[in-house]
């Protein structure tokens, strides 16, 4: 496996292949993300992951300054797990000067959700998205793969739409959220939780198929199941920004007539402690 740090180095080294399958993170990996690396390597001829913590995507009161950087120990689990090539870019390297040029999507899809309890967000991951897809699919002669993890359902939805609207020559693929055995989906900021939080964390994703069975029991009344879910959860000590039924393709509140099989998800964001975790559960 090869480590490079330099957008020229890797667009050179890219230059000898068709079809990159690109996996972007922020390391500190877990068995999520080499989940994803696993799923991209038969997609393309050269498998590549970036490690890059992006400031554009946090808030001034976020952990940028905190969020836990372990380069050596995800290029080890990397090259373990098969991956050809990670770019580990400085900051300085991705943004020579200041970025002046952004990528701003839609409100209709931006601005709820995450993107109205994290204003700014999708912009930055779009604009950091937009440019790393730049670096490795500039050269790539039959068009290339990223794949994404759906625990982030939003952020998935965001960089389908950019790269469509964009005629971008990459293909998106979601990858299913890995859960430990509790059912806590896996996070990076998991590291953040204490021993009697991690004990705790569990029940959002409980919140969520809590959410989802009231739904396909019968319950039509979002309104209430979604406030019910809120103070339950709420009463366990959590700082809750929001437990919500959506419609899978644009994320908005089903009519009566939307609730169809197949086409829901339930998603949820809450501080437990200084930890602040997603999850979404589809049904």
């Amino acid at each position: 496996m090869r480590v490079i740090h330099t957008i020229a180095e890797l667009r050179q080294h890219l230059s000898g292949f068709d079809a990159p399958a690109f996996v972007p993170t922020m390391g500190n990996l877990h068995a999520g993300h080499l989940a994803l690396v696993r799923q991209a390597k038969p997609l393309g001829d050269v498998t590549v992951a970036s490690i890059f913590v992006n400031r554009l995507q946090f808030l001034p009161h976020e952990d940028f300054d905190t969020y836990p950087r372990t380069l050596q120990a995800d290029c080890d689990q990397l090259a373990a797990h098969g991956c050809d090539v990670v770019f580990a870019p400085s900051e300085q390297e991705l943004y020579p000067e200041p970025q002046g040029f952004k990528v701003h999507p839609p409100a209709s899809l931006a601005d709820m959700l995450e993107g109205h309890y994290r204003p700014g967000f999708f912009t930055g991951v779009s604009t950091v998205v937009m440019k790393l897809f730049q670096i490795v699919f500039g050269q790539c002669k039959t068009g290339g793969h990223a794949v994404f993890g759906k625990k982030d359902y939003q952020q998935l939805m965001v960089i389908r739409q950019m790269a469509r609207q964009f005629a971008l020559p990459v293909t998106i693929h979601g990858g299913e959220i890995i859960r430990a055995d509790d059912g806590l989906a896996l996070s990076s900021r998991n590291s953040y939780l204490t021993p009697d939080e991690r004990a705790e964390a569990v029940h959002l994703s409980r919140a969520l198929k809590a959410l989802a069975a009231g739904v396909l029991g019968g319950e039509h009344n979002l309104a209430a199941l979604e406030q019910h879910a809120m103070e339950a959860l709420s009463r366990r000590g959590w700082q809750v920004d929001y437990l919500t039924v959506r419609r899978r393709d644009d994320l908005h509140p089903p009519a009566p007539s939307g609730f169809l099989p197949g086409k829901l998800v339930a998603l949820g964001a809450a501080r437990l402690g200084r930890t602040r975790l997603i999850d979404n559960w589809e049904f």
